[in-house]
């Protein structure tokens, strides 16, 4: 029993825990009658846990070992130990401790921190340090050898353009631009290379060491040769990748590569892989040689490819020749033309060679010649026609599948006459194949009906006949519509075949399939009428068949379990196309749609207002207001729905039944839906996804200027200023259409409650830090102006110039550009009132004014060419002309812009007076100056400058005066 001692009792209602616990003494039977339950239940448990945790003794180990075991004596010096403090501390959890254990992550960042290289370079990331280590180590560059110096100053370049921010990337660029001969082609590749087959490489910094390639190439020139093949072994493999702009670099660095390096050099290198047993070796060889013709022309390459197609040493040396020729035609597209001939015998043999994969890569070679040469060059292919007759009757498989693709594009660029012949010929193979099980034929056969059909020789009574039939048999299926591609192709090739035959005789074959319990299948049956309905309209459907479609697409329309736009665009374009037939069915129509409106599901209700907007056109044809007038009431009931997609499209369809049935029989009146479509304009539906943000505000926008062009007068000019000050706000708008519509509404309210008071809110707001919305605000002043005449917004807008602010100044001198940019020849009555303003502007120390008002002189003077305003513009020109030697580009272009436009209300000839001055001035930065704008001159009125040439007075030898020109002037 250990002693209890009285300092080491358990004060009441207190458990101890941690360190103070374990050194308290185990409690006696009288103190357990003090105990709480809990206590007890833990003391129990400590008791329970120590005697399971109790050393054993010898008895017991005796009893459990079997006999022969004996006990080891301990080393001489050997002492146990025994303190308890070391026990405590080496307790795994401590008690007062919540936490448990946890691995423990590696902080990369916080490591590389430390290991970023000294100087002005950007931070290393930490999967670049495997090709940047060097820069980590400190040494003093002047020390080491040359080799490494130059080391060194390249990846600290690469560094630079690789994450450096763009003004520290656009020096180093050029610096590697400009000493790229003098650092040598060996270290630039030999470290730009390792960079970017890098597994981590980004796209923007692959295009950057594109870039960097692209400049070191054109001025290494020919020192590139010894590398040609370790740069085509990196950038190969982006020929084929996933991404179009890596295929692009690909084919950019390769073709600046063959030009630099020669063609010589570029065969010798590739030739080696030509005949390469892995597949994808050569198929990249291929599309590098497509690029280096290309790059170098075809027929610097025509030798070589006709030697590799005819090698006898291996199948795989004319594979990839012939696939090079494939490849070229694909790249290159009708640029083929003048060499078509000499490829396509280049590759004929190829189509009764022994092996099977270089018959069937000719025929696909034939059909990307014949695809690029479309609609020409017939008679480069004959020499081909007569094999691929043989092989579409002699293949089978992968092989005939290539025959029939060649054939399917060789008849379109046939005569009638021979298109009618082959396309029966063929088209009993293709029938035969209508049943192959294999989906690549499927495609290609569908391609080939589809080219057939197209074809103008081709009958109408003979694609009834012989083809529909097993078409539809064999085609229209379920399988066909769960596979996207057969789908996407089968839908094309009926819609080709309905342009032949008419839409009465595919409507008829599938109309009965819109009640199909298949989804996707009636998917495919919707577009496939949509198409055909939209192309051919609906005059050959009788009514029985009318009937058929509406119930069809009725059933079709309520039965989708996944709301598409499918169904949506299938369902208005055939309403569309049926036009006034519909009229008997619009209560059924309307009936679902507001059934559906009604639906819990958004998708639903969105759809079923989309429909509206579909159908309104129609339903107006047929003289249904006053079930559009029903359908506006429910849908301005539905203004409080609160998903912003379907908002958006409940806005959609008012709008559209706005615009049909006009403001004053709209129903709910005007003065009543405005002020419920205000709340809309502020509500920014924070919780909402963006763009449908967007889609809510743009409808929203469109059916207030709408209103406020046409029916103004239902609604008070407090409630249009109130309107006003909403569309300030939405002149932030991220998206343009916003900014657009809402700018254009201004110009409709103005129109509609007078120009002064939006006038006022509209300089209010070119105090505003916002760049964008000073834009758009000077914007809508202009539409302002145009809309109510220059004159009643001309005065304020003067007057706002004198405000001694930099913004306000700027925004006036724009909105004068725009004006005088949107009304034309009326600035001819404006310009001598707004001559002292923009005077003042360009003497403006402030390069934004100046370069501003040259704007604003600009579209005044092509407004007012030929008015008779040449004096104000000559004073304007004399303000004008000293800021041809500013150095900022904008001004640059203004002024130069501002210089063409006086040219065309001066003419070339006073303007060239002024240029004349500075065009032989000692000063080289004068003359380039003065010799640009000369340029502009003879560039747009050359014939106008002769007039205004000086004379070169006669000399005794020789005779320079024209007389003839003084005769006629």
């Amino acid at each position: 029993m250990t002693p209890v001692t009285p300092g080491m009792m358990t004060p009441s209602g207190v458990t101890p825990t941690g360190h103070k616990a374990m050194a308290m003494a185990t409690p006696t039977p009288g103190h357990m009658m003090a105990m709480t339950p809990e206590q007890l239940q833990a003391w129990r448990w400590e008791k329970e846990i120590d005697e399971r945790n109790r050393p054993l003794s010898d008895d017991d180990l005796e009893s459990m070992f079997p006999p022969g075991y004996k006990v080891l004596q301990p080393p001489a010096g050997y002492v146990p130990i025994r303190t308890p403090a070391r026990k405590l501390t080496a307790t795994p959890t401590p008690m007062s401790t919540t936490t448990g254990f946890y691995i423990q992550t590696e902080d990369k960042q916080t490591k590389f921190v430390d290991l970023q290289p000294k100087g002005n370079l950007p931070l290393l990331k930490p999967e670049d340090a495997q090709y940047f280590d060097k820069l980590l180590v400190d040494v003093d560059e002047e020390s080491l050898p040359p080799e490494e110096q130059k080391e060194r100053k390249i990846m600290k370049l690469l560094l630079k353009i690789k994450n450096g921010t763009p003004p520290m990337r656009k020096a180093a660029l050029r610096q590697v631009t400009d000493k790229a001969r003098e650092f040598g082609a060996g270290p630039l590749f030999n470290q730009i290379l390792p960079l970017l087959m890098s597994p981590t490489l980004e796209d923007q910094e692959r295009h950057l060491l594109v870039k960097v390639i692209d400049r070191v190439l054109y001025k290494l020139d020919d020192l590139v040769r010894p590398y040609v093949h370790k740069i085509l072994v990196v950038i190969e493999p982006l020929l084929i990748d996933e991404d179009y702009y890596a295929r692009v670099e690909g084919r950019e660095i390769i073709s600046n590569l063959a030009k630099a390096a020669g063609l010589a050099t570029m065969i010798s290198t590739m030739r080696p892989d030509i005949d390469n047993i892995d597949e994808y070796v050569r198929n990249t060889t291929a599309r590098a040689f497509a690029v280096v013709a290309s790059a170098l022309g075809i027929p610097s390459l025509l030798p070589f490819l006709k030697a590799v197609c005819r090698s006898k040493k291996s199948w795989q040396a004319r594979h990839t020749g012939i696939k090079i020729v494939q490849q070229i035609a694909i790249l290159m597209g009708c640029a083929i033309l003048p060499h078509l001939r000499s490829l396509v015998e280049i590759i004929e043999h190829g189509l009764v060679d022994e092996q099977q994969k270089v018959r069937t890569i000719t025929a696909l070679a034939l059909a990307a010649l014949a695809e690029a040469a479309t609609p020409y060059g017939i008679e480069s292919f004959d020499s081909v026609l007569k094999p691929l007759w043989k092989g579409i009757r002699t293949h089978r498989g992968k092989g005939l599948a290539a025959f029939l693709k060649a054939i399917g594009y060789l008849i379109p660029l046939m005569d009638a006459e021979y298109a009618n012949y082959y396309t029966r010929e063929v088209m009993i193979i293709l029938i035969r194949e209508f049943q192959s099980p294999d989906e690549e034929m499927k495609k290609i056969v569908l391609k080939v009906v589809k080219q057939c059909c197209a074809t103008d020789g081709v009958e109408s009574q003979y694609i009834k006949d012989e083809i529909l039939p097993p078409f539809f048999k064999h085609f229209w299926n379920h399988r066909m519509a769960l596979d996207r591609r057969n789908y996407r192709q089968l839908v094309d090739t009926t819609v080709e075949i309905a342009n032949k035959t008419g839409a009465c005789e595919i409507v008829t074959r599938i109309v009965d399939d819109l009640k199909d319990e298949n989804e996707a299948y009636r998917k495919m049956v919707m577009e496939t009428l949509e198409k055909v309905l939209t192309n051919l309209g609906a005059s050959d459907i009788d009514s029985r068949l009318e009937e058929q479609l509406i119930d069809g697409i009725l059933y079709a329309f309520q039965e989708q379990t996944t709301e598409d736009v499918v169904m949506l665009n299938g369902f208005g374009a055939i309403v569309n196309a049926l036009g006034k037939r519909v009229k008997p069915y619009l209560p059924q129509i309307c009936g679902t749609i507001l059934w559906r409106l009604n639906n819990k599901s958004a998708k639903v209700r969105q759809q079923a207002a989309d429909l509206i907007s579909r159908t309104a056109v129609v339903m107006k044809t047929c003289q249904e207001e006053k079930l559009m007038g029903h359908l506006g009431v429910v849908l301005y009931e539905y203004l409080g729905e609160e998903y912003p997609e379907v908002l958006g499209s409940i806005l959609g369809a008012l709008k559209a039944i706005v615009n049909v049935i006009g403001m004053h029989k709209m129903t709910p009146p005007i003065k009543d839906l405005l002020p419920r479509l205000t709340p809309i304009l502020k509500n920014r539906h924070e919780k909402a996804n963006i763009l449908l943000i967007f889609q809510v505000q743009e409808n929203c926008i469109d059916l207030v200027g709408r209103i406020a062009d046409r029916g103004a007068e239902y609604v008070s000019a407090r409630e249009w200023m109130r309107i006003c000050f909403e569309l300030l706000e939405l002149l932030k708008a991220h998206k343009k259409a916003i900014r657009r519509a809402a700018v254009n509404t201004f110009g409709y309210i103005a129109k509609a409650i007078g120009p002064h008071d939006v006038l006022a809110t509209l300089l209010n707001n070119l105090r505003v830090q916002e760049r964008q919305n000073r834009v758009c605000t000077t914007v809508a002043i202009a539409i302002v102006s145009e809309t109510c005449s220059p004159f009643t917004v001309l005065p304020g807008l003067m007057n706002e110039y004198r405000v001694p602010e930099l913004n306000v100044q700027n925004g006036v001198l724009k909105s004068l550009s725009f004006m005088f940019e949107y009304i034309g020849e009326m600035g001819k009555d404006y310009i001598y009132a707004v001559t002292p303003l923009l005077e003042d502007a360009l003497m403006d120390r402030d390069l934004v004014h100046r370069q501003t008002a040259c704007a604003a002189i600009k579209h005044m003077a092509l407004g007012v060419y030929g008015f008779g305003c040449e004096d104000a513009l000559v004073h304007l020109l004399n303000h004008v002309w000293p800021n041809i030697f500013e150095t900022s580009p904008h001004l640059v272009q203004a002024f130069f812009d501002c210089a063409d436009g006086l040219r065309v209300a001066l003419g070339p000839q006073r303007m060239l007076q002024y240029s004349l001055q500075g065009l032989f001035h000692p000063a080289r930065k004068v003359r380039e100056v003065y010799w640009k704008v000369y340029n502009t001159l003879y560039v747009g009125g050359q014939d106008a400058l002769v007039p205004g040439f000086p004379r070169v007075p006669n000399d005794p030898k020789n005779q320079y005066v024209r007389y003839e020109m003084d005769y006629i002037l």
